[in-house]
Formats: structure tokens, C-alpha cells, sequence
């Protein structure tokens, strides 16, 4: 009993260490991927420190249920294969522990882990993603962080395009300026040349100063009046010569907060009760539609094209052919003259336009509502998912390492990586057949987990058999037994034939 004890003390602590590091290297990596999506929101913001600390730690959040799965693949995979390869998985069995046993407190952990990804999930993970896109949507109204290049035009102004020659790098002074203004149009577009010029900002930030001296200003005047009565010869223009000048452009440097409040209708932004809640809400909603929908439809006489045809024809044939109990539409149609027959058709062809428009737009409407639903549910189905993963993954790559018995960091970090792509793969191809509504959102979700749970079974099952399933003589062996076996069939054959001859 002690020796069990001691076993499993073992193994967690061998366990332990490497899931922690394989943890943060997974973070590491899906947060840099993470941040390389969003660099353009980042760079040239001038963003204070404590926005970049606070971007990161809501991305190391959104990025945790992605990464334990991955960590707890890669850990136990390096776990086994160090014990398989220092023969301290065949002591172990020797002693008459059984594969389960000595997986048996790692199960425990795993579980551990896995409810407390669920809980992570379901609680931290909304908040943590509500906060991240609202930062996200606060960065890309920031205007870029000032910089005017020398020696190619700059449009980070809004309506201006700045040249500059050259710049004082103590001072910033700038020097050889031509400036292009745009703000009423191209057509009506000001040049602005100077000698040098200052830039600053004004003290609540709100707007830049422009400052020049030595210069001149040509602007056109023509009018879109004159532009109407024809092409003038001569365009009138104005020019100005100036020793100082300034200018007030609209530059609001500051960092403005995103209303967060604005996400909480988001299915990113809630935990299961409330995602249960909004599924079950919006159902309700759609279906009330869709019956007052087809209401409508039904009361409208969309379907009766006798009683629209009745309206059209007149009163008197349409009555007279009510009365044998019979309408014959083409006769009451020839009836008509040729002016009757083109009203006739005019509005039965508005009547119909009308139709297909409403039809559309009931459409549109119950077609929003489910699109809601289906992001919903995605989001309630991918909480249990991720955790239910790491489940997975531990009896893939604990029984993987234990059959393989390769440590270190070579052969199960390039497993592990390949198996992640598989699983991804996968999630991605049933979380977009969910999204287009092409699959129920159960089945894509689940897809991964329906895949890869039979391979970790049968992964399991051989190693606990002791099976040498990557072993090349091994296959090379049945490989020869089945060669045979077909040899044999085919010379029974062969004698069975020259016997009948």
C-alpha cells in the first residue's frame, strides 16, 4: 500500500512540473498568435503601458481553455514516454500495477483540471472576453500616435497630405513643407508651402497646432455655380503670402473608453445560465413571429388567387360564375378587353411584387433570430467542449507516450503538434457547418469529441495490452502472417481448379 502511495506521489510530482511549463509555453504561443492578429491596433497608438498590461492580461485569458488542452497532451505525452523510455513503466507492471492503476491519481488531477476549465469558462472567460473586445473596439478609435516621416507624404491627418524635407531631430522643427489640403473637396483643394513649421498639441489634447513660417498658400475658388454653366477658362484662385501662420486641425490624440455595456447582449459576454436564457427567450420570440407570419399570409389570401382574380375581373362575371360553384379562371380572363387584360396583369404583377417583398422580409427577420440562436448555442455547446478536451487529450497522450517511450522534448513535441492541428481541424470544420446552420450545433461542436474519444480508447486499450502498435517488426510480422494466409488461399484455389480438370 505504501509502495502505491508512493507511486503516486511519483507521479504527480513527475507530472506536475512538466504540465505547469508545457502550460505557459502554450499561453506564450496562442497569446502571440493572438496579439499578431491585432498588431495593427497596437503599433503607432502610443498606448500607455498599463493599456498594453491590461490588452495582455484579458488576451492570457481568452487564450487559457485553448491552451490546457494542448499542455495537458504535450505533458503527459513526455510523462510516459520518460517512464516507458527509463523502463520504469515495465518495473511498475512487473510489480503487478496495472496501466489504469498507475494513471489512476494523474485521472484525478485531470478531472480536477477539467472542472475547473468548465468553471473558468462558464465565469472568468466572459467577463475576461467582454472587457478584451471592448479594449479592442476603444484601440482602433484611437487616432495613430503623430509621426511625420521626411522625405514621403503623410495622411494621418484627416483631409491634409504633409511633405517634409527635413527635420530637426532635437527640436522637431520641420523644414521644406508642403502641405495639401482636402477638407472641401478635391476639386477645391489648397496648397501650402513653408519654409519650416512646429507642431504641438493643444493642452486638452483635442486638437494640433500647426505652425508656419515663411511661406505661401494658393487655394482655388471656383464655385460648383460657375462649374454649371460650363468649363471656365480661367479658374479663379486665391494666393496668400505669409511670414506666420497657424493652423487648427481636429487631432484627438486621447484614449476614450469603450461602453462595455454595449457587449452584454453578446453570447461571447455570457455564462451558461444566461446564454440558456437568451436560446430559450429568442425561440419564443421567433416562433410568435413565424405565426403571425403565416397569420398574415393566410388572411391576406395569398394562396387565393380566385378572389384577387374576382376583384380584377368585376363584379358581375365573377358572381355569375360563383353561382354554378365553378371558376373557370381562363374563361373570365378571355372575357376581358384588351385594356382589362393589361390592368389586369399590371396589378396582379404588383400584387405579386408585393408578396415576394414581405416574404423576404419575414424571412430576413426570422432568419436574424436564428442566426442569434445559433451563435448562443455555439457558445454553450464550446464551454463543455474545451473542457471535456483536456479529458480526451490526457487518455491520448498518457497511453501515446507509454506505447512510443520517447521522452524529451523531439518526438512528442512533434506529436503533440501534429495531433493539436488534427483537433483543430476538425473543431473548426463543426464549429463552421454549426455557424451556417449547415449541421445542428450540437453535432459540429461535439465533432472533435466524437473523433478523437474512439482514438484515445483504442490508444488506452493497447497500452494497457502491452500491444507494440508503432513497433516496425510488429507490422512487418502480420504483414508476413497475411501474405501468407493469401498464398495459401491461392494455391487451395489452384489445386481446387486442376482438380475439376
Amino acid at each position: 500500500m505504501k509502495i502505491v502511495k508512493k507511486i503516486d506521489m511519483y507521479m504527480l510530482r513527475n507530472f506536475l512540473g512538466l504540465f505547469f511549463a508545457t502550460f505557459f509555453i502554450a499561453v506564450f504561443i496562442l497569446l502571440m498568435q493572438f496579439v499578431w492578429m491585432h498588431v495593427q491596433d497596437l503599433v503607432g497608438k502610443g498606448l500607455a503601458l498599463t493599456v498594453l498590461a491590461e490588452f495582455f492580461v484579458y488576451a492570457v485569458a481568452t487564450v487559457v481553455p485553448l491552451a490546457l488542452p494542448l499542455a495537458i497532451l504535450l505533458a503527459s505525452l513526455i510523462s510516459f514516454g520518460n517512464l516507458g523510455e527509463r523502463f520504469e513503466l515495465t518495473a511498475m507492471k512487473a510489480a503487478g500495477i496495472s496501466l489504469f492503476r498507475i494513471m489512476a491519481p494523474l485521472v484525478v488531477f485531470i478531472s480536477m483540471v477539467s472542472a475547473g476549465a468548465f468553471f473558468f469558462s462558464n465565469n472568468v472567460l466572459p467577463k475576461a472576453q467582454m472587457k478584451l473586445w471592448a479594449l479592442i473596439f476603444s484601440l482602433r478609435q484611437k487616432s495613430p500616435e503623430l509621426s511625420i516621416p521626411v522625405g514621403e507624404f503623410y495622411g494621418g491627418i484627416d483631409g491634409l497630405n504633409i511633405y517634409v524635407k527635413q527635420k530637426d531631430p532635437v527640436d522637431g522643427t520641420l523644414f521644406n513643407v508642403m502641405i495639401y489640403n482636402y477638407t472641401n473637396g478635391f476639386d477645391n483643394a489648397s496648397v501650402t508651402i513653408a519654409d519650416s513649421a512646429r507642431l504641438f498639441f493643444t493642452a486638452d489634447k483635442k486638437f494640433l497646432v500647426l505652425r508656419l513660417f515663411q511661406g505661401e498658400s494658393f487655394e482655388n475658388l471656383s464655385s460648383n455655380d460657375k462649374k454649371a454653366t460650363g468649363l471656365a477658362k480661367n479658374i479663379p484662385y486665391r494666393r496668400e503670402t505669409f511670414s506666420a501662420k497657424q493652423l487648427l486641425l481636429d487631432f484627438d490624440s486621447e484614449f476614450s473608453r469603450y461602453d462595455e455595456s454595449v457587449l452584454e447582449d453578446q453570447h461571447v459576454s455570457k455564462n451558461v445560465s444566461e446564454l440558456v436564457h437568451s436560446i430559450d427567450s429568442v425561440q419564443q420570440e421567433a416562433q410568435t413571429r413565424s405565426m403571425e407570419q403565416s397569420k398574415q399570409l393566410v388572411e391576406t389570401k395569398y394562396f387565393g388567387r380566385e378572389r384577387e382574380a374576382g376583384k380584377q375581373i368585376g363584379d358581375s362575371l365573377a358572381t355569375a360564375s360563383a353561382r354554378s360553384g365553378k371558376i373557370d379562371m381562363y374563361a373570365l380572363y378571355e372575357g376581358l378587353s384588351v385594356a382589362e387584360k393589361k390592368r389586369v396583369a399590371q396589378q396582379e404583377r404588383e400584387a405579386i411584387a408585393n408578396y415576394s417583398n414581405q416574404v423576404q422580409y419575414n424571412a430576413l427577420l426570422l432568419d436574424d433570430a436564428q442566426r442569434y440562436i445559433r451563435r448562443h448555442e455555439i457558445e454553450l455547446y464550446r464551454k463543455f467542449t474545451l473542457a471535456f478536451a483536456c479529458l480526451i487529450f490526457f487518455f491520448i497522450g498518457a497511453p501515446l507516450g507509454a506505447i512510443i517511450r520517447k521522452g524529451g522534448l523531439g518526438a512528442p513535441v512533434v506529436i503533440s503538434v501534429v495531433l493539436f492541428i488534427i483537433y483543430y481541424i476538425i473543431d473548426n470544420t463543426g464549429y463552421k457547418m454549426a455557424r451556417e446552420a449547415l449541421w445542428p450545433c450540437w453535432a459540429g461542436m461535439w465533432l472533435s469529441s466524437f473523433v478523437l474519444l474512439p482514438v484515445g480508447i483504442f490508444l488506452t486499450y493497447k497500452a494497457a495490452t502491452d500491444s507494440a502498435l508503432f513497433n516496425p517488426e510488429a507490422w512487418l510480422i502480420g504483414w508476413k502472417k497475411i501474405a501468407a494466409k493469401i498464398k495459401n488461399y491461392e494455391n487451395k484455389h489452384n489445386r481446387r481448379s486442376l482438380g475439376g480438370l
